[in-house]
């Protein structure tokens, strides 16, 4: 039986086509995908993203926990920072990608992906032996919008009357208004200028109904995936896995070799050194072609990979994809063939960012 989401009535009410996702009853599109992949583009879009899980990591020892189990960089950083980055296997592999959001000095606030909240949060408590940290799984009593397009910052303004013109990106702030202190940051997964807003249920459901109101259009997980692989964002379980590293997936500038130490740190270090044998690529074809996840690349005749994620793209028009392939394959400008339905449509290895981002920083 799929979770639901403390908005899952509000979904059912407006018609979203609902779907399993992460072990979620959540809304694939409301109205339909380009629409609303579209709204954030050119104005704003409202997500319910109430599946993704919290953590929150506390205790004398949390700060060094943290680095100990995180690929980016904490060490003295500013309260009120977010950081995006990864927790690793011993063997560079990928646990997950999440944000850590610093509270306070030795209290810090990690988001995790949906999938996987629970074997995350075993895993996550497993680490902590021997740290002196308390960790508690916070999922439950946490909901999550994320109001992403040009025109979030007015509308976070104007229609939830909060402030925000003041968070730079990757900055948050926390509203004291409630026993369940709501956090808003400058952050978000569609290459676009946005804001996620945690909270209790009431608080969140309160925030839905005056964005739906006023007239915002609610975004569906449809749209999420083709507004953040258009902009060269990974989705775990696709450019990230425990088979896929972050030096593979090209996002080494998370991964902070010049830390002390922290799980996975030899394994990247090594892979850096000597170099991958597969990396996470882009792909534009020259056809119509629609390529899809899991479709073989060729080159030469030759099966050297396969798509991770793939669209016609909205925004640009083009068929585009990323793939995980071999790394004589992996050169920019590489002429390569996609299997689509038995047959070979060429294409050329481009840049994974296959349209321009647009934060305000």
């Amino acid at each position: 039986m799929d979770k639901i989401t403390c908005l899952h009535d509000r979904h059912v009410a407006l018609g979203a086509n609902m779907v399993p996702f992460g072990g979620f009853d959540m809304p694939l599109y409301y109205s339909d995908i380009t629409t609303e992949h579209n709204a954030v583009r050119q104005k704003v879009g409202v997500f319910d993203v109430s599946h993704m899980g919290e953590v929150s990591v506390t205790g004398e020892e949390a700060e060094r926990y943290v680095q100990h189990i995180f690929t980016n960089d904490i060490k003295g950083a500013t309260i009120g920072s977010v950081f995006y980055g990864m927790m690793l296997y011993p063997n560079g592999g990928t646990v997950d990608d999440l944000l850590v959001y610093k509270k306070g000095e030795q209290d810090f606030l990690l988001v995790i992906n949906a999938a996987n909240i629970d074997k995350e949060y075993a895993w996550i408590e497993e680490q902590a032996e021997g740290f002196n940290v308390t960790t508690k799984n916070l999922s439950e009593s946490y909901g999550q919008l994320a109001i992403q397009g040009p025109e979030a910052e007015k509308t976070v303004e104007s229609v939830l009357g909060l402030e925000c013109k003041d968070l730079a990106f990757y900055t948050f702030k926390t509203l004291d208004n409630n026993e369940v202190p709501a956090i808003l940051s400058r952050t978000g997964y569609t290459g676009e200028d946005g804001f996620e807003l945690y909270g209790n249920h009431d608080f969140i459901i309160e925030c839905w109904d005056k964005l739906i109101a006023a007239g915002v259009q609610p975004c569906g997980l449809g749209c999420r995936d083709t507004l953040r692989f258009e902009v060269g964002l990974p989705l775990y379980g696709d450019e990230l896995s425990p088979e896929i590293s972050p030096v593979m997936s090209g996002l080494s500038m998370f991964v902070k070799l010049d830390k002390e130490e922290f799980i996975g740190k030899e394994a990247c270090a090594k892979q850096k050194a000597e170099g991958v044998e597969k990396k996470v690529v882009g792909i534009e074809l020259a056809s119509r072609a629609i390529p899809r996840h899991g479709y073989e690349v060729e080159k030469d005749g030759k099966v050297v990979g396969e798509i991770t994620t793939g669209y016609r793209s909205i925004s640009t028009g083009k068929s585009i994809c990323m793939a995980l392939v071999d790394i004589s394959a992996a050169k920019l400008g590489t002429e390569l063939q996609v299997k689509i339905h038995n047959r070979l449509h060429n294409g050329t290895v481009v840049k994974k960012r296959f349209y321009q981002k647009s934060y305000k920083k």
